[in-house]
């Protein structure tokens, strides 16, 4: 029981880095759209927020399948 807890814990920390990358690049995209020349900052600070969120991600994997 107690690994398929574990697997549907891993599961949802992937979805929701999965949802979470997605937002930021489609406002990321919003973004570019409306101002074209922040291109530059806007990508930079875009691929710093995906790692944070990335990194929780790999964080709430290994958290969930630790015993």
């Amino acid at each position: 029981m107690t690994g398929s807890i574990a697997a549907i814990g891993a599961g949802l920390a992937v979805i929701g880095a999965g949802i979470g990358i997605g937002q930021i690049g489609g406002h990321a995209m919003d973004a570019i759209a409306r101002q074209p020349e922040a291109t530059a900052k806007i990508q930079t600070a875009m691929i710093i927020a995906a790692a944070l969120v990335e990194g929780v991600a790999l964080f709430g994997v290994v958290v969930a399948l630790m015993k």
